[in-house]
């Protein structure tokens, strides 16, 4: 199975969901679906057999647009991007970036789905499937969607360190509406990825993921923040926001900590409870700047660290 691979070259955990395991859980959600639409269709024809002939045609074209159109995008909507299939075969339906679907992501893939799916019999679908190279059809490519596999082996998932104590709500004042998708999946691959790297790599790599995110919000790093705390506080100040937009206000900040599927939302495979995070190295204080170290020549252990300790 093929994984995801951002430009960083940092492998994504997600799994994309491939043909044939998509196509039983649609053939799933369109028997239920069917089941459903004739049992209300035998309901309505009895209760409407006095109405004439115009009226009975109209309830069952509103009986059908409401079933088998509007009915799987209030499920993807309320579900988080899991349907009865889905759900069945183990799959979801998220974000491009790896978040959680919205309403607008849900609306775009049904409508376009009647067309590819129910119009074409599911040949168009089949085709764009066949052609893309994370399975993606016509509805994932508009709605930015992608379709991936839910269950992987255990063991087998990152997680995203949370950062020090002493940045925790330091960047609730950002304004991140600016920060695109693309930056989002970079930054969190590059959290669940950096203990596999060397360590002047790494840290070159976070300078530049840090410098790219002040960037886009419009505020510097704060000085003698490590950019790889800087860069964990900030996704954690993000999946904050999404959890109280998704679950109230009443959402705790930490609850947002995902795994490397990024599903911050519904059922979260990954969530790393908050009793298992690990102690901070050394006094919770920031840090010396990166400036400070040894450049050229210095070994890789006289490089500065990030100033936490990742999850083991």
């Amino acid at each position: 199975m093929s994984e995801l691979v951002t430009g960083e070259a940092v492998a994504l955990e997600l799994r994309p969901a491939r043909l044939p395991s998509r196509a039983l859980a649609v053939l799933l959600d369109l028997a239920v679906a069917v089941a459903v639409y004739i049992a209300v269709t035998i309901g309505l024809v009895a209760a409407t057999a006095s109405l004439d002939q115009a009226a009975q045609t109209a309830i069952s074209i509103a009986v059908f647009v409401l079933v088998l159109v509007g009915g799987p995008i209030v499920v993807e909507t309320l579900s988080h991007g899991r349907s009865l299939g889905k759900m069945a075969f183990g799959l979801r339906v998220v974000r491009d970036d790896g978040g959680p679907i919205r309403f607008r992501h849900a609306l775009v893939r049904g409508l376009i789905g009647v067309i590819e799916i129910l119009m074409t019999f599911g040949v168009v679908a089949c085709v764009a499937s066949l052609v893309s190279a994370r399975g993606r059809r016509l509805g994932d490519v508009f709605a930015g969607t992608l379709v991936v596999r839910e269950r992987v082996p255990a063991g087998r998932a990152d997680f995203v360190p949370p950062p020090p104590p002493w940045l925790a709500g330091r960047f609730s004042g950002l304004d991140l509406s600016a920060v695109p998708d693309a930056l989002w999946l970079a930054v969190r691959q590059y959290l669940t990825r950096m203990r596999q790297l060397d360590p002047q790599v790494g840290w070159s790599m976070a300078e530049r993921l840090a410098t790219d995110l002040a960037d886009r919000t419009g505020a510097p790093v704060p000085p003698g923040v490590p950019p790889a705390a800087y860069l964990a506080a900030v996704v954690q100040e993000r999946q904050a926001r999404e959890a109280r937009r998704t679950f109230g206000d009443g959402a705790v900040p930490g609850a947002g900590q995902v795994g490397a599927s990024g599903a911050p939302g519904g059922h979260v495979p990954a969530v790393r409870p908050s009793a298992a995070v690990p102690p901070v190295a050394g006094p919770p204080v920031p840090p010396a700047h990166p400036d400070a170290a040894p450049r050229g020549g210095a070994s890789s252990a006289d490089r500065p660290s990030t100033g936490f300790v990742p999850p083991a």
